[in-house]
C-alpha cells in the first residue's frame, strides 16, 4: 500500500522495534509502521540493516526514527549531523518517511534544524515525535511545525495517556485543519482507543502494543547482566502481540 492510498478511517500506525515487530504488525492489519529500535528508551534509529530487511520484507509503508540516542531532545552539534546524515541517507534508501523532533532550550521547536531536517528529507512524509509533548506552548509548537513544513505531529495531547489529553487533542485537530495532521497516541488500547476517536476527531492514531516473552535461552548466566539491575532483562524479549494489534484495530473501527 502507498501512501496516497488511504485506508478507511483512523488510520492506524504501529511502533515496533525491528524486523519482527514490523511483520507481526502488518500481519495484524496495520496501515503503517514506524520503526524503531530500543523501544525501553522511548525509540533510537535502527540499523540500517534493519531499514534495508525492512523495505525488503514490508507490504505497508513504514518511517523510520531518527534520534541518535535517549534523553531530551536537545542535541549537540555532533548529534545533529548525526540526524542530517541519517535522514538524507534514508531519502536514498527510499523509505517512506522519517520521525523526528528537535527543541530548543526553553522548551519551543528548535525550527531551524526542523526546517533543514524537512528539507532534507525531500519527498519524504515528515512526523514530529512526542518531542512536541514537550514543548512548553502547543499551540505554538504546532504553528512552528507547520512553518518548517512538517506532515505530521504524534501525540497524546501533553499528557500521558490520549484520555488524559482528549481536550488539547480535540482543539489541536482543530487548530490544524489541514494543514497538518495530527497522529494522536498515548495508551491506547481496545478498551479505551473508539473513545479517543470520538472525543478528539483525530483521523490517525498510533500505539505499540507489546508483551514480554521468555527467551528461548537454555543457558542462563544469573551472575552479569548486559546493562542496569535487571538481570532477568537478558532472559526476557519485548515482541509486539499481533493479537492485540488486530484487537485494537477492530476496536477502533467498530
Amino acid at each position: 500500500m502507498t501512501e496516497t492510498e488511504r485506508p478507511r478511517l483512523p488510520l492506524i500506525e504501529i511502533c515496533v522495534e525491528g524486523i519482527d515487530g514490523l511483520l507481526a504488525a502488518q500481519a495484524a492489519g496495520a496501515d503503517r509502521v514506524e520503526l524503531c529500535a530500543s523501544l525501553v528508551e522511548g525509540g533510537i534509529t535502527p540499523s540500517f540493516g534493519t531499514v534495508r530487511t525492512a523495505l525488503e520484507l514490508a507490504t505497508i509503508p513504514f518511517h523510520v526514527i531518527v534520534r541518535p540516542r535517549g534523553g531530551d531532545f536537545l542535541y549537540s552539534e555532533a548529534e545533529y549531523r548525526s540526524m542530517l546524515a541519517d535522514v538524507r541517507a534514508l531519502a536514498e534508501l527510499g523509505v517512506a518517511g522519517v520521525v523526528i523532533g528537535c527543541l530548543a532550550a526553553d522548551g519551543t521547536i528548535d525550527e531551524q534544524r526542523m526546517s533543514e531536517l524537512a528539507q532534507a528529507a525531500g519527498s519524504l512524509n515528515v512526523t514530529c515525535h512526542r518531542a512536541f509533548d514537550m514543548t512548553r506552548d502547543p499551540t505554538e509548537a504546532l504553528e512552528s511545525l507547520i512553518r518548517c513544513k512538517v506532515g505530521r505531529v504524534l501525540t497524546s495531547g501533553q499528557r500521558d495517556t490520549a484520555l488524559e489529553g482528549a481536550d488539547l487533542l480535540a482543539d489541536l485537530v482543530r487548530q490544524a485543519g489541514d494543514r497538518i495532521i495530527i497522529l494522536g497516541c498515548g495508551g491506547l488500547d481496545p478498551q479505551n482507543i473508539a473513545e479517543v476517536r470520538r472525543k478528539t476527531g483525530v483521523s490517525e492514531m498510533h500505539f505499540a502494543a507489546l508483551r514480554d516473552v521468555p527467551s528461548a535461552m537454555r543457558y542462563r548466566n544469573p551472575k552479569v547482566g548486559m546493562g542496569g539491575t535487571d538481570l532477568d532483562r537478558e532472559y526476557r524479549n519485548t515482541v509486539t502481540d499481533e493479537v492485540l494489534v488486530a484487537a485494537t484495530i477492530a476496536a477502533a473501527r467498530a
